[in-house]
């Protein structure tokens, strides 16, 4: 009854905003589109509002899961127009915080252990409040400072009910709204699920912040939050307390004298050092979840939280990418086509000069403008969107890389509009490739696979010995393939000869019944044409062709 409950609000919430404007309703089966025109919508003006203001109202109205699935969405603007993608870019997750009683409970059963006994203190008003999760602020008995994150109570079925009905209205739309194919609404509700069921994972957003602090210990490029294993698992996760002024707060910034530029080159900095040498990215870096440490305003440096969204890339997507994007820095848009097939983006069959061709067409006029207005998130959009053309299939990995360039790009240039993420990037690409071929790092590498190596090679001659037998059996089955078959063809053969012999012997004994009847000869010779040509188209007909 719940998820009927719940269907019935969607349909209302559609109706109110009337995005069943938004519908192509000529493709809608019968019963559907007259459903539409007696629907009591018909009757309720037009809100007087842009089509993508309509869809984020609609979407902060049915709540959490809905909010969330926009924000996502926001990001694929490969597949969405401007206008739509600008719009959900603002959607707020503003949610209400659960009861504070419901939260005690959460982590006493999650602990197993009494609030009192695990924190010396803690505060029972949440700090903030988000779909999935809410934080507290606490003390440990050794006197550090923590916060507390607790997921939200019976979230779970509520996410993959609205899931599942996401599913069915992505299907809706793949199949009746324009564009619907194209805009791949299932695949995106795929990627939304597989996100947003790991944020339910608390443990697992504890183990990306471990890891992504490893990284960058001792650099003092980004801090990351301590995690404090003992009071952490899946349901809660307790981390150091940090203090930062929001990014997004440039009055604060000024007042402290903080250098901008220095700040937004670092950001940039830490970006292509998290995707080129540790392939392990912080893939939610919007401003609500960054802060800046101004004790040394000539020498700022990030705090990250929330690494709930992690991305990776594998070695060869990491080259592959770091070689395309020095490729377009060049221009050599032929290198880029020969890329992108290489590794496989698009398919094999892609000619090389169409997809080379399309690129210039995207990029010489991005780059006739100054180099310091051009986007380089945008431009990667552009190319995704190029690519799309040619069956390319936007990986995940590359999607949230794509969304956090863009984040990483438009925070720079909050920061410091002057920022050149052109000049600034290529360093680090030319750097990482160097790095890649010199000699140090291909002995690293020899030496990281060694062991596998060694332990395989005791193993090679019976690898050997087993290709050789393999084949030799894969010859012997060809040839015997090949005998079966020319014994068919020569069964053919002889049973084409014997019916050749039945004919001939048929008409030889035909025409010699005809001999032996008197005046048989001279009335077939006075028969008409069509006959003898109908007589002929017989013959050919039965006469046995080879095959």
């Amino acid at each position: 009854m719940s998820r009927v409950l719940r269907l019935t609000k969607i349909i209302r919430t559609v109706g109110r905003y009337r995005l069943d404007e938004l519908i192509d309703t000529e493709r809608l089966p019968r019963a559907l589109r007259w459903g539409l025109k007696l629907s009591p919508w018909r009757l309720t003006p037009s809100p007087a509002m842009s089509r993508g203001e309509r869809l984020r109202k609609a979407l902060e109205e049915l709540g959490p899961v809905f909010i969330k699935f926009g924000q996502m969405l926001s990001t694929r603007r490969d597949l969405l127009p401007e206008d739509i993608a600008d719009e959900l870019a603002r959607l707020q997750d503003n949610v209400p915080p659960f009861p504070q009683e419901q939260s005690l409970a959460i982590i006493e059963s999650a602990l197993g252990r009494s609030i009192d006994t695990l924190y010396a203190s803690f505060e029972a008003a949440p700090m903030a409040s988000a779909s999935v999760a809410q934080v507290h602020a606490a003390t440990l008995h050794s006197g550090e400072e923590v916060v507390v994150k607790v997921v939200r109570p019976d979230i779970e079925p509520v996410i993959r009910q609205d899931i599942a009905l996401l599913y069915t209205l992505a299907r809706l739309v793949e199949r009746h709204v324009p564009d619907g194919r194209r805009l791949r609404p299932v695949e995106v509700v795929n990627d939304y699920e597989l996100v947003i069921l790991d944020e339910l994972d608390l443990g697992r957003e504890a183990a990306n912040a471990s890891q992504l602090r490893r990284n960058f210990e001792g650099s003092n490029l980004v801090y990351v939050p301590k995690v404090y294993w003992d009071y952490s698992c899946r349901d809660v996760f307790t981390m150091e307390r940090i203090s930062g002024i929001p990014v997004t707060d440039m009055a604060a910034l000024r007042e402290r004298g903080v250098d901008l530029k220095v700040l937004a080159e670092r950001g940039v900095e830490i970006f292509f050092t998290q995707v080129l040498r540790d392939s392990f990215f912080h893939a939610d870096m919007h401003p609500g979840n960054i802060f800046v440490d101004a004790t040394d305003p000539a020498n700022p440096s990030y705090i990250a939280v929330d690494c709930a969204i992690i991305g990776a890339l594998s070695e060869s997507d990491q080259y592959y990418l770091a070689r395309n994007l020095l490729a377009i820095f060049r221009r050599d848009y032929h290198e880029v086509a020969q890329l992108h097939v290489e590794c496989g983006w698009v398919p094999p069959h892609t000619r090389v000069q169409d997809f080379e061709s399309a690129m210039r067409a995207v990029c010489e006029p991005i780059f006739e403008r100054p180099i310091s207005e051009i986007s380089f998130g945008e431009l990667l959009i552009y190319l995704f969107r190029t690519a799309r053309r040619f069956d390319m299939e936007v990986q995940p990995s590359l999607v949230l890389l794509q969304k956090t360039l863009l984040n990483i790009e438009g925070l720079g240039r909050q920061l410091y509009p002057e920022l050149n993420l052109w000049d600034t990037a290529m360093p680090f690409l030319e750097e990482w490739v160097a790095q890649r071929y010199s000699p140090q790092s291909v002995i690293r590498r020899l030496q990281r696979h060694a062991p596998s190596w060694l332990e395989q090679l005791p193993q090679l001659p019976d690898v050997v010995i087993d290709n050789l037998q393999h084949t030799r059996e894969l010859e012997q089955r060809f040839d015997a393939q090949q005998q079966h078959v020319q014994q068919i063809q020569q069964a053919a053969h002889k049973s084409v000869q014997r019916q050749r012999r039945y004919i001939v012997a048929g008409l030889a004994a035909g025409a010699a019944a005809l001999m032996a009847v008197p005046g048989a000869w001279t009335q077939l010779q006075q028969a008409p044409l069509a006959t003898w040509l109908l007589a002929a188209l017989g013959l050919a007909l039965l006469w046995p062709r080879e095959s």
